[in-house]
């Protein structure tokens, strides 16, 4: 009997239409989806600069839909297809501008997926609103959501806070659109595709939503940037697409990409995830004797080390948490960083011993 991810067409262009082609796959394969669907601008007419050169906007016939009702059939049946595929802790990544976003945020509550976030990439480059009657659209907006509200969906938050310069993700991203040496160029030098979106954003994505050898999937692959950003990060691909000039170009440029080595693509660990260790294992392997005196990050307070893993003082007892809390008066104390021991003169948080038990549970 095949494995799973054997049944799957990994690293692979499936040509064809996107329902079709997710309705062949086997069901609850993939660990992402990314989504980039048409958009469905509803332009009117050609769109001119100032100086009267032609705007090279998105008029091709995969964007073009006979009005909102054809269009809500085609995201309702591609949402519906891109939900059977996904593991049950599986999740779904969607972009889209004010034309489409609201539209297809409906249909993906409908549908049965939880939102977690709509996260708002800013552009730093945006395309300027030529005709001066509105605002210029500086931003797109994308929907991150878990197949269920009980699904245990992957969210690396540690890699992300490392990818931030150790701050907080936010759920608005500053990048620039694709620009320079990343845009693909037909070999008559037009955009390969009107809206290629920067592997940056692919980037942060699979950073913060995957694990090195998940399989994502792109039902909307056009020139490959989710195929790309995968294969540099050792994740596994499936990529579905109809225009044949789009496949042949994501083609050329995966084969092109050298994907990081396994020690490369080890994320920060969150540390929820980490062995629970108590305290009491610390006295156990005697590591901390009974009768040890800790200090605190402080230096003003100090509490005695008992047999079974707690702590006492002359007005409090009770765990590392307990006591840091009564001593400080405060509501609440992570004691693992609060409490210190002395070691050849020097202070020493009670975490580094945690730490040292915990590498040898997962050695």
């Amino acid at each position: 009997m095949k494995s799973e991810k054997a049944a799957l067409p990994l690293d692979t262009i499936i040509a064809g239409d996107c329902v079709k082609a997710m309705n062949a796959l086997p069901a609850a394969s993939v660990d992402l989806i990314f989504a980039d669907p048409p958009y469905n601008l509803q332009l009117k007419g050609e769109l001119h600069r100032p100086d009267n050169s032609r705007v090279d906007a998105v008029d091709d016939a995969w964007d073009r839909f006979d009005g909102f009702s054809a269009y809500d059939r085609f995201t309702r049946d591609w949402l519906k297809a891109a939900r059977r595929l996904l593991k049950p802790d599986g999740a779904l990544w969607v972009i889209g501008s004010y034309h489409n976003i609201f539209r297809v945020g409906a249909a993906v509550q409908d549908l049965g997926f939880w939102i977690l976030n709509d996260v708002v990439w800013r552009k730093t480059n945006p395309m300027p609103n030529f005709r001066g009657k509105r605002l210029t659209n500086a931003h797109e907006t994308m929907i991150w959501a878990a197949r269920t509200d009980r699904s245990k969906y992957c969210f690396n938050y540690d890699a992300l806070k490392a990818l931030n310069d150790g701050v907080q993700m936010r759920s608005d991203w500053e990048m620039p659109l694709c620009t320079g040496g990343e845009r693909l160029k037909t070999d008559s030098g037009e955009k390969a595709h009107p809206t290629q979106k920067p592997e940056g954003l692919l980037h942060r994505i699979l950073i913060g939503s995957t694990q090195p050898g998940d399989v994502v999937l792109d039902p909307f692959f056009g020139t490959g940037t989710t195929g790309a950003a995968a294969k540099r990060l050792g994740r596994r691909w499936i990529g579905i697409e109809r225009e044949a000039d789009y496949i042949k170009a994501a083609r050329a440029r995966i084969a092109d990409v050298v994907p990081a080595g396994p020690e490369a693509l080890v994320v920060t660990a969150s540390k929820r995830k980490e062995p629970r260790v108590p305290f009491g294992r610390v006295v156990e392997r005697r590591m901390l004797e009974p009768g040890e005196v800790l200090e605190s990050l402080n230096g003003r307070h100090r509490a005695r080390v008992r047999a079974d893993g707690t702590l006492i003082t002359a007005d409090a007892a009770g765990s590392i948490h307990q006591v840091g809390a009564a001593v400080e008066g405060a509501p609440s104390c992570n004691g693992w960083t609060y409490w210190h021991f002395r070691r050849d003169g020097r202070r020493v948080p009670i975490d580094v011993l945690r730490q040292q038990i915990r590498a040898e549970m997962t050695a």
